[in-house]
């Protein structure tokens, strides 16, 4: 008999927990399941589930992650070639997900009370719209690119994204409440005509941003797994920007300002119930997005969830917090730039030599 290591029993257990979790949220729902009847269901002991996951709430955010991820590399679509064969493709996609009955209903139907009940989670989740909604609308726009008048603001399809987003994410909860309601070919179809609505959507850059440092060191960061392509990557030459749970929206800023890859790195104080709902939240537009859109229109934006700090450590930050807002800029494997505060993703995104050296 071979003996398994600690890690490997740790992992098979976790597996275990997580498939005795899903069946009984499925059956009973968020509220009325029981930790006794999950451990029970997994032939594990109570202290083993706690063991893996510190709280119910924990653990169903983990389960609906691990399912969100594991449909997203379905192929339901055929990516499209213009905005309105994009969003009628990543409707199809979303709505493929709806459920037909109550049985199908029962699992994710309590996912939006209780990120609503508590603003620990609800704080983050809005933050994390905005970040899909940014991920979308970069997709968007480098299928279509808008056009610039000469001196005009940056323009960009940001706001089109979050309308589409919107109706999918309402149409979802709709079917979720009543289930047979929500005819999906209409769906589709809305969103399809969404492309041709005109929004005058432009980028304003903030108005104050923190001064960057000049800086000179090696980049040497952990192997991370990007959440948008749903593949391992090492962060190279570009801007990296480390971002609490409440400051996602900030990563617009980095986006806006420079011309090249830029990666963001969620950190947090409340790992065990944030990092989930991050790969959920981001799971359920990217995996669509991978699906609608051919492979040169997806954003040059990466994310990644930094469970232990590693990578933010890297960067510098040894400390985080869900406030968490720090930047570097890396130019041929050295960092050259770090910016601390409000608006550092901006303040480190410029020339080079526009870095305060001071």
């Amino acid at each position: 008999m071979v003996r398994l290591s600690r890690a490997e029993t740790q992992e098979r257990n976790r597996a275990k927990v997580l498939a005795a979790a899903r069946d009984e949220f499925a059956e009973q729902g968020f509220r009325d399941a029981k930790i006794d009847v999950i451990a029970e269901r997994a032939e594990l002991t109570r202290g083993a589930v706690y063991s893996n996951f510190p709280g119910k709430r924990a653990l169903y955010f983990a389960v609906l992650a691990e399912l969100a991820e594991r449909s997203a590399g379905a192929p339901h679509a055929a990516p499209g070639e213009t905005l309105e064969d994009a969003l009628g493709a990543l409707a199809r996609v979303r709505v493929a997900a709806f459920p037909l009955n109550d049985d199908q209903a029962g699992l994710a139907r309590d996912l939006m009370p209780e990120v609503l009940a508590d603003e620990r989670i609800r704080r983050p989740f809005a933050q994390l719209v905005k970040l899909n909604g940014l991920l979308l609308g970069l997709a968007l726009e480098r299928l279509d690119p808008p056009e610039r008048p000469p001196g005009s603001p940056i323009p960009r399809r940001v706001r089109l994204a979050e309308t589409v987003l919107t109706t999918l994410h309402g149409a979802g909860q709709l079917a979720a409440a009543a289930p047979g309601l929500v005819e999906p070919f209409d769906v589709v179809s809305a969103c399809e005509r969404l492309a041709g609505l005109a929004f005058n959507d432009w980028w304003a850059p903030p108005v104050i941003v923190p001064a960057a440092q000049a800086a000179d060191r090696p980049w040497s960061p952990p192997g991370a797994v990007d959440l948008v392509r749903a593949e391992s990557f090492v962060p190279a030459d570009g801007v990296v920007v480390v971002l609490g749970t409440h400051r996602l929206g900030a990563a617009e800023e980095a986006v806006r300002a420079h011309d090249g890859d830029v990666t963001v790195v969620v950190v947090t104080s409340e790992p065990a119930e944030l990092v989930p709902l991050t790969r959920l939240t981001v799971a359920e537009v990217c995996g669509g997005l991978r699906q609608a859109f051919p492979e040169p229109a997806w954003p040059r934006l990466r994310v990644v969830c930094d469970v232990t700090g590693t990578l933010a450590a890297a960067a510098g930050v040894l400390a985080v917090s869900d406030e968490t807002e720090v930047a570097i800029r890396v130019d041929r494997g050295r960092v050259v730039a770090t910016a601390d505060g409000r608006g550092a993703g901006h303040a480190v995104s410029g020339e080079v030599s526009r870095v305060d050296s001071a």
